[in-house]
């Protein structure tokens, strides 16, 4: 699950309690006719109530700025999803534009007179999102795509008259490119046919001549190349075949006279740089080699005279403005420690626009004048009438592995009211090519300050963040190296003083699911319980089923199940074929149109383990797919989650 998509399924709430509470009626919540719920206790008002401040957390995040006003679109939820918001000044009101009732991810403005806006939808979480154009003035909404396949949003000609966006409507599982008038649905047209499910665009030649886009293989292999907009021909401008693979998913964009191109690769590094690429020698500037760490982020100013990205320094983001004539940063005022996203420029060269969070602040916009080092928020949303200055900061712990690889991760303690060794959960991200970094916990704080469960998330190896070396130690045979990480950790919280070993839950979603499915089959004696939300039970069934844009993806991170020896190291690992040994109880989690991790991988893991006579709760919401969205679903896991905490982990 990519970071935006995360903290808005955790933090997104309303000030009003869910529709399906009847509180003169019953003292039970009714789950609603989408969700399915088996195993699962009847949950009373009661939790509803006590939980209610920490279900009312709201986030905000930058869309795009309007072109010619200090205006911008943002992505919030005022009801039971996210919709695109118009805001006309820092801190002004926040004017919803759409009303759907499946999440809408963010909205661009058309570049040069933004009259009019396009913004992407799924259906049910399924992830086919189909573009739609909004007009300003008259509120109409018109569908762009077809319909019916995986459409992206796409990257604007800088002369703002077209959309170059991948879609998979020719095959099902090729990222092909098509460009379209968004003014007119009707110019839509293929340009450019590809194979494979990883291809996407990055920018548009200042003259709009040529078109830079990304072939992504992995997470550490990727190709740059240039595409003609009228011919539709490709140019391979970074070789294939070296020794070494190279990564430029981090991002690029055109210089200003269109002569290079910036771009946010670890070439020659075992980190992300930042480098400057000349188009016609291919000669390569390398711009951060004295910071050690990712640079993440890249955004160029429409004059092209500075430069904004972003580096992740042990998970905490430091935002960075170089001058591209001198090649110097600029002094800049310091952020709050914590996770800077989307930065972008607006056309009047001063304003840099991004979205800020961190432990005690839910995700909000605000934007940094370069010429005054001004600071200006524009959103301040709301977090439940709860003082977040109170809550738990991230402390950076590690640990040593089997092998004596040292692994880190974040803790954050429950505060000293809370006496005596607290029960932990470990919450494990999913990716795996992810990393977990500090952040506002959302729902999350409710364990630390009420039910003070102290919090750990790790980063095994295998995580981003700490180099292409450590990025690749999980893959293929490598896979169950990971769990062994989470194994240590178990080990290194028994010598805590203030934490308790024989109480503690693992839990995590997407390859977080799999990775606490398989700490519950090898530590079984470690933990008391588990939760695995749209996890992995079965490599072999997943990759055989997981979308068809997808598979190839996946097979390079986890191996390819075609292979007979590997297909029988698949299965050998997998927790679905180890559940026998699954002694601990079990909540399982999943979105029925999950198009990532199919249902199938919950509903075969539940079926075998509840052969185990050990309590396994299920929860399946209809119209949900890889994660819920929904506040309302969001909800009612949330108050099952807590339900299953008290009965499993604090008793």
């Amino acid at each position: 699950m990519g970071f935006l998509s995360k903290f808005f399924a955790t933090l997104l709430a309303v000030v009003v309690l869910p529709a399906f509470m009847a509180f003169a009626q019953t003292p039970t919540i009714t789950p609603g006719d989408n969700l399915v719920v088996e195993g699962i206790p009847p949950i009373p008002v009661s939790i509803a109530q006590t939980v209610e401040r920490y279900t009312n957390f709201r986030a905000a995040t930058l869309a795009s700025w309007h072109p010619q006003r200090r205006e911008m679109l943002i992505s919030t939820r005022f009801a039971d999803t996210p919709q695109v918001h118009l805001v006309k000044s820092p801190l002004g009101a926040r004017k919803q534009l759409t009303f759907f009732p499946e999440r809408v991810g963010g909205g661009s403005f058309q570049p040069t007179q933004g009259e009019y806006f396009v913004f992407s939808k799924d259906i049910g979480g399924n992830e086919f999102s189909q573009n739609y154009r909004y007009d300003l003035k008259t509120g109409d909404i018109t569908l762009l795509t077809d319909g019916k396949s995986r459409n992206s949003r796409g990257r604007w000609s800088t002369k703002g008259d077209k959309i170059i966006y991948t879609s998979t409507r020719r095959t099902g599982k090729d990222n092909d490119f098509y460009i379209v008038d968004p003014k007119d649905p009707k110019t839509d047209k293929l340009i450019a046919q590809v194979e494979g499910g990883g291809w996407g665009a990055l920018d548009w030649a200042p003259d709009d001549s040529k078109i830079l886009i990304l072939e992504y293989v992995s997470i550490n292999e990727s190709y740059l190349w240039l595409l003609d907009p009228i011919s539709g021909e490709k140019k391979l401008i970074t070789p294939k075949g070296g020794k070494e693979k190279v990564s430029y998913s981090g991002g690029a964009v055109f210089s200003k006279d269109g002569k290079g191109m910036y771009v946010i690769t670890d070439k020659d590094s075992e980190f992300l740089r930042l480098a400057y690429v000349d188009m016609t020698t291919m000669q390569y500037t390398y711009l951060t080699t004295d910071i050690k760490w990712d640079v993440e982020g890249i955004d160029l100013s429409e004059d092209g005279k500075n430069l904004a990205f972003v580096t992740n320094e042990d998970g905490a983001s430091i935002l960075h403005i170089l001058d591209t004539t001198t090649r110097k940063e600029k002094p800049l005022p310091k952020l709050p420690l914590g996770q800077v996203v989307g930065v972008s420029w607006h056309k009047n060269n001063q304003d840099l626009g991004f979205t800020l969070v961190s432990a005690r602040s839910t995700a909000d916009v605000y934007s940094l004048n370069i010429r005054t080092n001004k600071v200006e928020r524009w959103t301040e949303s709301e977090t439940g009438g709860l003082n977040t200055e109170n809550f738990s900061d991230a402390q950076l712990i590690r640990w040593k592995s089997f092998d004596g690889k040292t692994i880190s991760g974040f803790l954050y303690r429950p505060p000293t009211k809370f006496t005596g060794r607290r029960p932990v959960i470990i919450d494990i991200h999913g990716g795996p090519e992810a990393q977990s970094r500090p952040g506002f916990l959302g729902r999350n704080n409710y364990y630390l300050n009420e039910l003070g469960v102290a919090l750990i998330f790790p980063n095994v190896r295998g995580s981003s963040g700490y180099g292409k070396t450590f990025l690749k130690l999980d893959n293929d045979y490598k896979r169950e190296d990971s769990v062994k990480d989470i194994g240590a950790l178990l080990d290194w919280i028994a010598t805590q003083p203030d934490l308790d070993k024989d109480r503690i839950l693992v839990t995590g979603g997407s390859y977080g699911g799999y990775m606490s499915l398989a700490v519950a089959t090898n530590y079984a004696d470690k933990i008391r319980a588990a939760i695995n939300i749209v996890g992995i039970s079965n490599f072999v069934t997943f990759l055989e089923r997981t979308e068809a844009y997808r598979r190839d993806l996946r097979r390079v991170e986890y191996g390819d199940e075609r292979d007979p020896k590997m297909r029988e190291f698949l299965l050998k690992i997998s927790p679905l074929n180890n559940a026998s040994r699954i002694k601990k109880p079990l909540f399982v989690i999943h979105g029925k149109n999950d198009p990532r991790v199919p249902l199938n991988e919950a509903e075969q893991i539940v079926a075998t383990v509840r052969k185990n006579n050990i309590p396994v709760w299920y929860l399946m919401a209809k119209d949900e797919g890889h994660g819920f969205s929904k506040k309302k679903n969001i909800d009612f896991q949330f108050y099952a989650t807590v339900m299953f905490i008290k009965e499993y982990l604090l008793k």
